[in-house]
């Protein structure tokens, strides 16, 4: 097994306002699990270390598509073939695509201001969540797959810490 190394960041210190909080903390987790993919060498981060298939391109394609479902209203048909990256695709080019996609979703978030709101743009032919719930469940969904992220990459490198 590899050396371990950490490298921890404390959790934010948020503004006080609930919206202030919620963002900080997704934020958090999204630069977290970016962080466990980018560096990560190939061909082990889109290697299954589990018998489930899951591997750490994958966890971030996944995470890509659920951003862009819940907070820019694109259609997902298949949420399973959400977990794997194109064979092409590089470990920079998924951590790319997934920083520009939670950058257009922070731009929307920022237009905003009443948590209690619906997303404004849902997903077709569902109703609208509030944003409040939409921050909550992808704050959830991200801490998930960035502790799975967490174990993968120590198994491929060593690597630990957020």
């Amino acid at each position: 097994m590899p050396a371990t190394t950490r490298r921890d960041t404390p959790p934010p210190r948020t503004g006080g306002t609930e919206a202030e909080t919620l963002r900080g903390f997704l934020d958090y987790l999204r630069t977290s699990v970016a962080a466990k993919v980018d560096g990560a060498p190939e061909p082990e981060a889109r290697t299954a270390a589990v018998p489930s298939g899951t591997n750490l391109l994958g966890i971030l394609e996944h995470l890509t598509h659920v951003e862009r479902s819940l907070f820019l209203g694109e259609h997902v048909a298949d949420w399973q073939a959400t977990f794997r990256a194109a064979p092409d695709d590089r470990v920079a080019d998924v951590v790319a695509r997934y920083r520009e996609t939670v950058e257009r979703a922070n731009a929307m978030l920022d237009g905003c201001p009443d948590l209690g709101a619906p997303v404004p743009r849902p997903r077709p032919g569902r109703p609208a969540p509030s944003v409040r719930w939409a921050l909550t469940h992808m704050i959830e969904e991200t801490g998930r797959h960035a502790g799975h992220a967490d174990i993968l990459r120590e198994l491929i490198d060593g690597a630990t810490g957020r």
